[in-house]
């Protein structure tokens, strides 16, 4: 009996040893709660009172007052914010165009080798690295009608003085030539490390075919580079339809409201006539629209990736 009672005790001992123990499970939620508090404090709260002044009717130093719709209808009607519309997205699409293009170009330019390659990549990509602000105030310097050193080298070409950001039909072009010179590097880049990651075999294959210089770019560059410059238009158009600092820095909007974009716009309004009401009620629908075109950018962004070819 002592036996079989010892035989027992160990059978339940090694039984009990076996079963794991139960230990509390981690609680995490107090590394994540500081994260929360931020993010309620810094994006949601201010976006539910946007939402709350956007139903409100209110101009500083006047009482505040619900209009339900109002500031909607409002923007409906309102040329002003459909000029300012306009003006954003032509100044988006050749913000983007152009960089994307030039990028491309300057990327398939310094691919190739040559000597000092290094250091021209350096050089080309400096305009990225200065401040909106500081930039904006040289070229205004240049873009001057008398003083501008832009009409002087043109003097040589025997081209006309021209007036730049000074008038209504060359401000968003002049615009966009600086957002041009500044973000073009950077595409540029994104290219590069598109064109590093393309293999060379299809390049000797289409070479002993007899394929030409634009047939590779077009049949094997090309298609192989698509999803970097997919990256690049997505990130430009971003960069670009939020854009303020230069067109502020440089123009106002002016000439009049000839290069008032919805940023320059909301500005004005919310801080330069403060109707903070109306005002927030554009912020909404500009939400919208960059949700829309984020969404339309990564719809493309996924046709253009690798494993859809």
């Amino acid at each position: 009996m002592a036996s079989v009672h010892i035989e027992d005790t160990a059978a339940t001992a090694a039984k009990n040893k076996s079963k794991p123990k139960n230990r509390l499970a981690p609680n995490y939620w107090p590394f994540v709660i500081p994260a929360l508090v931020v993010i309620a404090a810094v994006i949601v709260f201010p976006w539910v009172f946007t939402l709350w002044m956007s139903i409100n009717s209110w101009t500083l130093g006047q009482s505040q007052t619900f209009a339900g719709f109002a500031n909607y209808v409002r923007l409906a009607i309102d040329a002003r914010f459909w000029e300012a519309l306009w003006h954003t997205v032509l100044y988006t699409g050749l913000s983007v165009i152009a960089p994307v293009f030039l990028g491309t170009l300057a990327a398939l330019i310094f691919d190739a080798q040559f000597p000092f390659r290094g250091f021209l990549r350096g050089i080309f990509v400096m305009p990225m690295m200065a401040t909106p602000v500081a930039i904006a105030l040289v070229w205004t310097m240049m873009f001057h009608p008398q003083l501008g050193v832009l009409n002087y080298l043109l003097s040589f070409l025997g081209i006309g003085p021209q007036e730049w950001i000074y008038n209504q039909f060359s401000v968003i072009p002049s615009l966009v030539l600086v957002e041009t010179w500044q973000w073009t590097p950077l595409v540029m880049l994104i290219v590069l490390g598109g064109l590093a990651a393309v293999p060379r075999e299809p390049y000797e294959s289409a070479e002993i075919d007899g394929a030409n210089a634009w047939q590779k770019f077009r049949y094997l560059t090309l298609p192989m580079i698509a999803p970097f410059l997919m990256i690049a238009v997505i990130i430009r158009s971003i960069d670009a339809v939020k854009s303020f600092d230069i067109i502020y820095a440089m123009t106002q909007g002016g000439p009049g409201t000839a290069s008032e974009t919805i940023n320059i716009y909301l500005y004005n309004t919310a801080f330069s006539y403060y109707d903070i009401g109306y005002g927030s009620a554009m912020a909404v629908i500009f939400f919208i629209l960059i949700v829309v075109l984020s969404f339309v950018l990564l719809m493309a962004r996924q046709r253009a990736n690798w494993s859809d070819r």
